[in-house]
């Protein structure tokens, strides 16, 4: 889809979305069966229901303030943004236009949570789906706050800072490449968030800036919050089911090392902005190559992010996308352990 076949801005919705009222009661339950939970017998909830509700709340905890955060850009680049004004700032070749979206995350401090909905803003402002593919996957790795706590966490002697900027630099804009040549690129996005996008702004234009921006909240909260709670259940049930002593023993195979960080870093969930710290105290028995992928492949694809994810992109899409980082990641972390 070329920038004049743009998918057009989309309007907000006078209505609250279902599933805002059902994640948000879903959340309120789980948060008072998290509170009441120590002073329940222990033959009414099981170690095993407590852990899950313990990490599945800490997901959610962890990711809503940049959620919430991206949101809000996300209406300041729709409607609060002169008309083109991002647009007309980014260069006209193709690759250099791919080059800066993947270096915009250095002035967005958002985590992959919050830039999903920047993302959406950005292609119903007028950016491709290539285009928004490469902020979207470069910008967790590319910002301030994830640099510094790799940095703080790792230094920059084991190298492991500058391969996790390079990897992620380098995956985000061969999916832009590879999306930017796709014939139907409208066909990559959900029927509900292209037919969002049709619609186009007129219909708001009597409205003020201040409550198209509140329709707009209303709408990208109901579209976020249930994916979010959805995925953060899904993490921690598979947190409470895979033992993490099993991948541990796998820490001394280059190969096998790399894969089983993969997996963790699927399964955690964890924000980018501290996967460094969490990661820190594998560093003595995993391989470095492992680390690196887990600190590329994380922050890109994990089941938080593929369910926020399912919320603009189709299934076929996304697993499409999961091979490519999957692959790109651990041939990553492969090369480090043979040949570094």
């Amino acid at each position: 889809m070329s920038r004049t076949t743009a998918l057009r801005p989309f309007a907000a919705r006078k209505r609250p979305g279902r599933g805002l009222i059902v994640g948000l009661v879903i959340i309120g339950l789980v948060i008072l069966l998290r509170a009441f939970a120590p002073e329940a017998p222990a033959d009414t909830l099981a170690d095993t229901v407590r852990d899950f509700v313990t990490l599945s709340i800490s997901v959610v905890i962890e990711s809503l303030p940049f959620v919430f955060l991206g949101i809000v850009l996300s209406i300041v680049v729709q409607i609060w943004l002169p008309e083109g004004f991002l647009l007309r700032r980014l260069p006209k070749n193709p690759a250099a236009r791919r080059v800066v979206l993947s270096l915009l995350g250095m002035l967005l401090p958002v985590c992959e949570c919050g830039n999903v909905p920047l993302a959406r803003g950005l292609i119903a402002k007028g950016l491709t789906v290539g285009e928004s593919m490469t902020f979207l996957f470069a910008a967790p790795i590319l910002n301030p706050v994830t640099i510094i706590t790799t940095q703080q966490a790792f230094g920059w002697d084991s190298g492991i800072l500058v391969w996790r900027i390079a990897g992620g630099f380098l995956i985000a804009n061969l999916i832009g490449y590879i999306y930017s040549r796709h014939p139907k690129p409208e066909s990559l996005l959900t029927p509900r968030f292209q037919d969002a996008c049709a619609l186009g702004d007129h219909h708001d234009a009597a409205d003020g800036k201040i409550k198209r921006s509140a329709g707009l909240f209303t709408k990208e909260t109901s579209a976020m919050l249930p994916a979010l709670f959805i995925g953060a259940g899904l993490a921690g049930l598979i947190q409470t089911a895979v033992s993490r002593e099993v991948l541990v023993t796998l820490g001394s195979s280059p190969v096998w090392s790399v894969l089983a960080l993969m997996a963790l870093a699927f399964v955690v969930s964890i924000c980018s902005n501290v996967d460094a710290f969490f990661i820190l105290s594998f560093g003595a028995t995993f391989m470095p190559g492992a680390i690196v992928a887990f600190l590329v492949f994380g922050p890109m694809i994990d089941i938080k992010m593929l369910a926020l994810l399912r919320t603009t992109f189709t299934a076929k899409t996304l697993v499409q996308l999961t091979l490519i980082v999957a692959l790109c990641s651990a041939a990553l972390g492969l090369a480090i352990n043979y040949a570094v």
